[in-house]
């Protein structure tokens, strides 16, 4: 089984004719689903609200299959991250977390910590910002078995960090036991500002992961390793939104990775990661070319492209 650790939540997004939507998202949560779809077995690691917006979440995730035991229910609120557009139709993000379901995971919620079925243990964004969730999940990481393949996916969220150097404290350790990281250059710009995107691939490489996966757009995926760099082209396709794409390519990897059976080790044979990527990179780009964090099934990767 793959267990995804973090956070979900309920994007509002504020539009600037008074109009308010409402949907589900947050980091974690979209790779859960994507690998839901993909069919792999996997479980979603995290507190749901029993609010409304929690019954939504829940819901969303038991349709594609997500195992939720290992998701404790509280009165706690959903998190809420609002977005208001500006005049420009650029969005500002303000995360709603004081005293959230998704901030408030302790060790005690899951007094067996990880399962012993678990294969891969996917964590990041706010799951690694929110405390206590952050702290339990860097213990779960650090405690993981040597055989559990960890992939981290930091998608930074400025917005929602108020001690940029405790946060980067925290990774560094996470990195320490991680074996794949996935990165955006977005990400590298915020988390070594002035630094080359490959250069400061390259200086994770150092902390412990053995392959770092940097994303940039529509630009080739960057296969970072101590072999060297190589990169993985991405097809050129009509992008309705990028919402829940770099969720999906990280949902990709793992059920590429896990779906041919593959373990830690195995991360230094370059063509076993191109080829994981690749698949990645398709599920990814199916996810943009549709409205909002809705990844591809495998019926629907096996079908030929519209058009």
């Amino acid at each position: 089984m793959i267990v995804v650790a973090g956070e979900s939540l309920v994007d509002l997004l504020v539009r600037r004719d008074g109009g308010v939507t409402a949907t589900p998202g947050g980091g974690p949560f979209n790779v859960a689903r994507a690998l839901g779809r993909l069919g792999r077995p996997v479980a979603f690691m995290g507190r749901i609200s029993t609010d409304a917006f929690g019954h939504i979440l829940r819901d969303r995730l038991v349709a594609d299959g997500v195992d939720l035991a290992l998701a404790p229910s509280t009165d706690d609120p959903t998190l809420l991250a609002v977005a208001e557009i500006a005049d420009d139709g650029s969005a500002t993000y303000r995360f709603h977390a004081i005293g959230a379901a998704a901030a408030g995971l302790t060790l005690s919620d899951l007094p067996d910590g990880l399962p012993g079925t678990t294969t891969a243990f996917h964590v990041g964004t706010l799951g690694l910002v929110l405390e206590p969730t952050a702290a339990t999940v860097a213990a779960l990481v650090s405690s993981a078995s040597p055989d559990v393949l960890v992939m981290v996916d930091p998608n930074c969220r400025p917005a929602a960090i108020s001690d940029p150097a405790g946060y980067r404290a925290r990774l560094a350790r996470v990195f320490e036991r991680a074996d794949v990281v996935k990165v955006s250059a977005d990400d590298l710009a915020w988390l070594a500002p002035g630094r080359d995107p490959i250069d400061a691939a390259r200086d994770l490489l150092e902390r412990g992961p053995r392959v770092v996966l940097v994303t940039d757009g529509g630009q080739a995926v960057r296969l970072v390793s101590r072999r060297g760099v190589a990169a993985v082209a991405v097809p050129a396709v009509e992008v309705v939104d990028t919402v829940g794409a770099g969720d999906a390519f990280g949902a990709g990897f793992l059920a590429a990775w896990t779906r041919d059976g593959r373990s830690r080790a195995e991360l230094d044979d370059g063509d076993a990661v191109r080829d994981a990527t690749g698949f990645a990179v398709e599920v990814g780009s199916r996810t943009a070319g549709r409205a909002g964090a809705e990844p591809p099934t495998l019926a629907e990767l096996r079908a030929p492209r519209a058009g």
